[in-house]
């Protein structure tokens, strides 16, 4: 009997349950911001009617520093990936109420998004702020962020394209530290090895949550150079 081997995931679903306003929002903004996932690249000029420069966030959680940046930064689109529908109903009902226009959603798993359904080269950014650091050594496996994810989003990128990532637990950034040291075609704008500074990042509630108790946290930001 042959045996079929299931990937491992960067995380695990915790749906949780949705409340009437995620309920509500999901149904009704849906066709407005979300998008289906099909294992077919998107022409994304077509998804927001224009050619702006395209930022994609992985695991927006409940999308609050999303919809900022979405708000601060109307000459960009963002894209939002995220796996749990409560936080997708969220962001889904403040897109509404904000009325913007250049956000779209999808509630799916970000690896297959990346590989089926984001063309090569059409992003000018990818944002993964606070995945899951999977502490316990034996987890290790599990984090999102290794040599084979960095060539997958280097991928999407266009040539001077950037990649933010973002953690609040130093073991962590310290693996994503020497893996994007490592890869190839990508240029740490803070120097060799070097966390960045200041990134205008906006924070979030469980970021604010996190430096009361006196929790560091460490960016990097590279580009795409070749």
């Amino acid at each position: 009997m042959t045996r079929s081997h299931r990937p491992i995931r960067s995380y695990v679903l915790r749906q949780g349950r949705l409340t009437r306003g995620q309920q509500q929002a999901l149904e009704q903004l849906w066709d407005t911001y979300g998008i289906d996932f099909s294992p077919a690249p998107l022409d994304l000029d077509s998804v927001y009617e224009n050619p702006a420069p395209v930022i994609l966030e992985i695991g927006f959680g409940n999308g609050d520093s999303l919809l900022q940046q979405a708000i601060a930064n109307p000459q960009n689109n963002y894209l939002g990936i995220e796996v749990h529908r409560p936080g997708v109903g969220h962001l889904l009902r403040l897109a509404g109420e904000a009325g913007i226009a250049n956000l779209r959603v999808i509630n799916h798993d970000a690896n297959e998004v990346l590989q089926q359904q984001i063309p090569d080269q059409s992003l000018d950014g990818i944002q993964l702020f606070f995945p899951d650091p999977w502490h316990k050594k034996r987890h290790h496996k599990r984090r999102i962020v290794n040599a084979e994810f960095i060539e997958l989003v280097k991928r999407k990128l266009k040539k001077g394209g950037h990649i933010h990532l973002a953690t609040d637990w130093q073991d962590y950034a310290e693996h994503m530290l020497t893996v994007m040291e490592q890869a190839s075609g990508l240029s740490n704008t803070a120097g060799d090895a070097i966390y960045a500074g200041n990134t205008e990042r906006p924070t979030t509630r469980f970021e604010q949550r996190g430096r009361r108790l006196g929790h560091g946290v460490w960016d990097l930001v590279y580009r795409k150079t070749g």
